[in-house]
């Protein structure tokens, strides 16, 4: 994830280098194509609980993987059509003509990436459920490093290879996307649980892909809650001046790269509850989260302490503005604060995954961060970037503390499991 995080950071550089206006087209699509392909994600999460109860039964599994890639391509059909239609958002949002002109293919090839992702992130749901994380660290290490590399030939052409631009970036993105999902697709088949057996999507079953979608659909909702809410909340620093704007969303993109390890963490944690669950073990499910939680403040806390003490070496890569790193400098303890808060909900929100009890999640999501959209504006207005980030502090602390009552309440109701129908 964090692998994948970087080589965005490349495309977003060597665009810049490129052109500029090939940059704003590269962010406008992007900001469709983000939350499409967290959306697929968020809604293929759903199906790891269910591949940790059939673990020890492929006959119930096949039918299980074969669903949720047929849930998966219909999620990316969706995502794929919202990418696909950037200028037409665009046009409707406001988006200038000189930046949608350069838009080219690079909204195509990205629709047919998200429909690629589908497929690929399917196979990683079930791989992760399996304790297979490595074969998705190693599919995913030869996909981002094929995406660097064709970045970097095709965007600014090297040699007898012409220069491409945001087209070549494209090009990189998706091939990467095919690569990786191949890979997953085949370290899948390898497992020995389901070695042999038919994993061609076949004929969907609508019932079994509804009970998936029951788990998946509203922990996608929380994510795209977030994503509407954090955009309320640049919005509202842009309002304070272009210097606060560029803290902002520098602070903004060092919070989302430590957060993928909270990401992970959970990820790992939902097999391992949904075992316990599938046994009825209510102390064995409540360990495992309180163990996600402490593994996450761990791996936060000692990133978080390598910012504070050596922020001032890194912040010169990021500007080269005086003034503006000095804001930065400043901002980093919340930054800090942030994503420790962000990563103790977001352990809560997967051990709820595991429960299979997701829709209380998202509700509280949409309460909380409905309050903190409402008080966005005048948060920054009377107190600056600062207060505008502790009430994001808030609404993470009030998030982790609110979906840890739910989970202790939900997880103490656990019963011995009974065999649950096929999907």
């Amino acid at each position: 994830m964090v692998a994948a995080s970087a080589a965005a950071l490349v495309d977003s550089a060597m665009l810049g280098r490129h052109a500029t206006a090939s940059l704003a087209a590269f962010a406008v699509t992007i900001a469709v194509y983000s939350p499409a392909a967290a959306t697929v994600a968020g809604v293929l999460r759903g199906v790891m609980p269910f591949v940790a109860e059939y673990e020890d039964d492929p006959k119930r599994m096949v039918p299980l993987v074969r669903n949720s890639m047929w849930l998966g391509l219909v999620t990316g059909g969706l995502g794929a059509l919202a990418v696909g239609g950037v200028s037409v958002i665009g046009s409707a949002t406001g988006v200038p003509a000189s930046t949608l002109n350069h838009l080219g293919l690079f909204p195509l090839l990205l629709a047919i990436s998200v429909l690629s992702l589908s497929v690929g992130t399917s196979a990683t749901s079930v791989l992760v459920a399996l304790d297979r994380s490595r074969l998705v660290l190693r599919a995913g290490l030869v996909g981002t490093a094929l995406a660097v590399v064709l970045s970097v030939t095709l965007i600014g052409g090297i040699g007898p290879v012409p220069s491409l631009g945001l087209n070549g970036a494209g090009i990189a993105m998706l091939t990467s996307s095919l690569v990786t999902t191949v890979r997953m697709q085949v370290a899948l088949r390898r497992v020995p649980a389901l070695a042999g057996a038919p994993l061609t999507p076949g004929r969907p079953d609508f019932e079994a892909m509804l009970r998936l979608a029951r788990v998946g659909i509203p922990l996608a909702g929380t994510v795209l809650i977030k994503f509407a809410v954090l955009g309320v909340l640049t919005f509202a620093a842009a309002r304070l001046g272009t210097q606060q704007a560029a803290v902002h969303g520098v602070c903004e993109t060092l919070v989302n790269l430590i957060y993928t390890l909270a990401v992970a963490i959970g990820q790992a944690t939902v097999p391992q509850v949904a075992g316990a669950v599938r046994d009825g073990d209510i102390p064995r499910t409540r360990r495992n989260v309180v163990a996600g939680a402490g593994v996450t403040v761990c791996g936060i806390g000692t990133l978080a302490v390598v910012l504070l003490v050596f922020g001032h070496s890194l912040i010169p890569f990021l500007s080269d503005d005086a003034s503006l790193r000095q804001s930065l400098q400043h901002q980093l303890p919340l930054v800090c604060a942030v994503v420790m808060t962000d990563g103790l909900q977001a352990i809560a929100g997967f051990g709820m995954v595991g429960l299979k009890r997701t829709l209380p999640s998202l509700i509280s999501t949409a309460v909380l961060f409905g309050a903190l959209c409402l008080s966005a504006v005048p948060a920054a207005d009377a107190g600056g970037l600062s207060a505008l980030w502790t009430a994001l502090i808030c609404a993470n602390l009030l998030q982790a503390g609110t979906k840890a009552v739910l989970f202790h309440r939900i997880s103490g109701r656990i019963a011995p499991a009974r065999p649950s129908p096929a999907v």
